[in-house]
C-alpha cells in the first residue's frame, strides 16, 4: 500500500513549480494503517514560507481522500532567518544568477563545458556571460572564436566581448599569446575583482563563471564576491578525476553553494562512421557521485572529433553541430540548470553571509574564516 500511495503523491505538485514533491525528493516517509484507510505523510522542504506549507498540506489531504485515505501531514522545514540577517556581498547586482563551473583537476574539459553550456543556456533565451575566471590558463576567448580582440573602454568600464549572442571576458585578450603569468594570489584575486566591478556586463540572467582547476583562491573569491546560485562539477570517469571531483563538491558545501549537479565528460566515444558508441574510459562513475552528495548527473557528454575542432577553430559544437548528440545533451543540461536555478531563487537558497573573511588584527583574513 506504501508504493500505491507514493504514486498517488506524484500528483502533488510542489507549490509555484511543474514537478511533484516526489520528483524533487521532498518525501521522506509514508506510514499506514492495518486497514490502508489512514495515512501519515511526511514531507521534508527547503521553503521556510508558511504558505508553501499549507498548500502542501491540503493539496496532499485532498489527493489521497479523492482515493478514499484520511491522510495527516507532518513537514519539516528549515528555521526561519532572523529577520535581520544578510544575503551577503553581490559585487554585480545587474546579474540576475551566477553558475559556477568547477573541477578538481585540469584536463576533464571543463572550460569546454563552461562554454557550450552556456551557449545552451542562451539557445534557451537567457542572457548569458561567461567570466573566464582561469587566469592563468584561459581558453575561453579562443573557443568563441575572439582570441585576437583587444578590449575597448567606455568610460570607466571596459566593455565584454561577444559572441553567438553570448559575453565574455578573459585574460587571453588582455596579453599577449603564450605570454606567461606568474602572479601571486593576491594579484589573481584582484583581477577576478576587475572582471566583476569594472567590465560592463549590463543586466545578465546568468553569469557562467569558468573557475580555474582545484579549490583555492580564485574559487573563494568569487563565492565571497557574488551569491553564486549553482554549482555545476565536471568530471571524467576515470577514478582519479572523480576523486577530485569529490574536492569539488566538498568545496560548494563549505562555501554554502547549492548544488546544481555534475556533468561526466569524456563519457564514451561516438563513431563518427558508424554511430556506434564506445565506453572507451569507462561509464558511470558521475552517477554514483550524484548519489553521494545526494545531486544529480545533468549529463554525460561523449567524446566527438567535433567538440575538439569546434572548440580550437572557434566554433562550439552547440554552434556548429547543433543536431549533434553532444549538442542535443548539453541543451538537456542547460534545461536541467535553468529548473535549478529558479528553485534556488524561488526558495532564496544562494547567499554568502555565512562565508565572509573575519579580518585580524593586522587587516588580513583569518583562516578561521573559512571554518
Amino acid at each position: 500500500m506504501k508504493e500505491k500511495i507514493k504514486e498517488m503523491l506524484k500528483n502533488v505538485i510542489y507549490p509555484g513549480f511543474k514537478k511533484s514533491v516526489v520528483d524533487f525528493g521532498f518525501l521522506k516517509d509514508v506510514e499506514v494503517s492495518e486497514d490502508g484507510k489512514q495515512a501519515i505523510i511526511t514531507y521534508q522542504i527547503p521553503s521556510t514560507d508558511d504558505e508553501v506549507a499549507q498548500k502542501l498540506n491540503d493539496t496532499t489531504i485532498d489527493t489521497l481522500k479523492a482515493e478514499g485515505i484520511e491522510a495527516s501531514v507532518n513537514i519539516i522545514r528549515p528555521k526561519k532567518p532572523r529577520e535581520t540577517s544578510s544575503r551577503g556581498v553581490n559585487k554585480m547586482p545587474g546579474v540576475k544568477s551566477f553558475v559556477m563551473v568547477s573541477s578538481g583537476k585540469g584536463g576533464v574539459g571543463k572550460t569546454t563545458t563552461a562554454v557550450n553550456l552556456a551557449l545552451a543556456l542562451a539557445k534557451e533565451g537567457k542572457k548569458v556571460g561567461i567570466l573566464d575566471g582561469d587566469i592563468y590558463g584561459p581558453n575561453v576567448a579562443r573557443m568563441l572564436g575572439m582570441q585576437d580582440r583587444k578590449p575597448e573602454v567606455v568610460g570607466n568600464k571596459v566593455k565584454p566581448f561577444e559572441n553567438y549572442g553570448v559575453k565574455f571576458i578573459s585574460m587571453a585578450n588582455l596579453l599577449p599569446e603564450g605570454k606567461a603569468l606568474m602572479w601571486r594570489g593576491a594579484m589573481l584575486v584582484k583581477a577576478l575583482q576587475q572582471f566583476m566591478e569594472d567590465v560592463e556586463w549590463g543586466e545578465l540572467d546568468i553569469l557562467v563563471i569558468d573557475m580555474p582547476p582545484g579549490t583555492g583562491d580564485a574559487q573563494m573569491t568569487m563565492a565571497q564576491q557574488v551569491p553564486v546560485t549553482a554549482g555545476v562539477a565536471v568530471t571524467t570517469p576515470q577514478t582519479v578525476a572523480v576523486d577530485d571531483a569529490k574536492r569539488s563538491f566538498d568545496m560548494f558545501k563549505q562555501l554554502h553553494i547549492p548544488i546544481a549537479g555534475v556533468i561526466e565528460n569524456m563519457s564514451g566515444f561516438i563513431c563518427p562512421n558508424c554511430g556506434v558508441e564506445y565506453d572507451i574510459f569507462g561509464k558511470g562513475a558521475a552517477a554514483t557521485l550524484a548519489k553521494e552528495y545526494d545531486t544529480k548527473v545533468l549529463a554525460q557528454i561523449p567524446i566527438e572529433p567535433e567538440i575538439r575542432e569546434g572548440g580550437d577553430a572557434g566554433r562550439p559544437i552547440l554552434v556548429n553541430r547543433p543536431d549533434s548528440e553532444s549538442a542535443k545533451r548539453f541543451a538537456k543540461a542547460a534545461k536541467e540548470v535553468i529548473e535549478f536555478i529558479d528553485y534556488v531563487l524561488a526558495e532564496d537558497l544562494s547567499g554568502n553571509e555565512m562565508i565572509q573573511p573575519v579580518y585580524g588584527v593586522n587587516g588580513t583574513p583569518s583562516a578561521c574564516s573559512m571554518q
